[in-house]
């Protein structure tokens, strides 16, 4: 991993280079961001600068520091992850532990803590300690996409570095190149995932999630025709695939924003299902109050699930709704 592998957050990874250039590294850094935007990449790439031998603001690539660092070898260079959902107190002890010996290899020992929102308040507090006195060789960077997990006192020890969707022109051009998909399709993917380059990747592989898209059209048309058996017989779509009901609700709610645009305005330039403007515009009939309260719906439906409200009651709501 090398910083010239990552895709945008350009100003971000600039301030981490001019940070070893001008030997201001922080003991503790903070990556925040939405999910699958790029920061694990951003921090491996940072730890293995920060390791390399030739100590400059990018990795060599060549040093036995960094050919360690590429077989996820090295000494030096830890990296914590939850398991089911969680990172216990006893596996921040032992990180902490192995922070108190001096490196091996390099001048620095670097660790991550991945999803650090995962840690519990006795394993923030713990960690915490460390960080109010971290040993001179120690950098600590820590990945969240819920900054509002961690305490006040863990955000006052860290240098807080914020990454954003990467811009929604650039994800499309690199499925267009990298994956070969046509134009409609990767325009798509970049705005169905708000620019998310690790989702969009995974998307544009997938033949599931576009057999998946055109099953919830073809209900989606049923349910505005009036289809109310439709409504009651297609609760096993969405519990066929309960772990990604999120994802489906999303593509009902981008339906119906783009009907509401393309009905107020008829700019298909601003529409997410671009490719599907043909079926869009046989549904225009629908009235402006309707689609509203549709999105509305749906957004309750989101909503409920995660309050964890009874799942089948919740989608035969929405679905009758419809």
């Amino acid at each position: 991993m090398d910083f010239n592998e990552i895709i945008g957050h350009e100003k971000q990874i600039e301030a981490l280079k001019k940070s070893m250039e001008n030997r201001t590294i922080s003991h503790c850094y903070l990556f925040e961001g939405e999910k699958g935007l790029g920061k694990r990449n951003v921090a491996l790439a940072f730890s293995k600068s920060l390791l390399c031998k030739d100590k400059a603001e990018r990795p060599c690539n060549k040093c036995s520091s960094c050919i360690k660092f590429d077989t996820m070898n090295h000494p030096d260079f830890k990296i914590l992850s939850p398991e089911k959902g969680i990172i216990r107190k006893e596996n921040i002890d032992k990180l902490i532990s192995s922070m108190s010996t001096s490196p091996f290899e390099s001048e620095r020992k670097v660790f991550i803590i991945e999803d650090c929102h995962m840690m519990r308040l006795e394993s923030q507090n713990a960690l915490l300690k460390t960080l109010e006195e971290p040993p001179e060789y120690i950098n600590i960077i820590l990945i969240t996409n819920s900054i509002s997990k961690l305490i006040p006192t863990i955000l006052s020890r860290c240098q807080i570095f914020k990454f954003y969707p990467l811009e929604i022109h650039k994800v499309k051009d690199l499925l267009i190149r990298d994956y070969g998909i046509d134009e409609d399709k990767a325009q798509f993917i970049a705005s169905f995932t708000k620019g998310s380059l690790e989702r969009s990747r995974e998307l544009a592989t997938s033949e599931d999630f576009f057999q998946k898209r055109e099953e919830i059209i073809k209900v989606i048309d049923s349910l505005l025709k009036g289809d109310k058996i439709k409504a009651l017989t297609s609760i096993d779509l969405f519990n066929e695939d309960k772990e990604n009901i999120e994802e489906i609700l999303d593509i009902f709610l981008y339906w119906f924003r783009d009907l509401l645009i393309y009905k107020e305005i008829g700019d298909t330039s601003l529409l997410v299902n671009k490719d599907k403007v043909e079926i869009l515009s046989k549904e225009t009939y629908i009235d402006l109050h309707r689609i509203n309260d549709i999105i509305y719906t749906i957004e309750d439906t989101k909503i409920n699930i995660k309050r964890n409200v009874n799942f089948n009651l919740s989608i035969e709501i929405m679905l009758l709704g419809i």
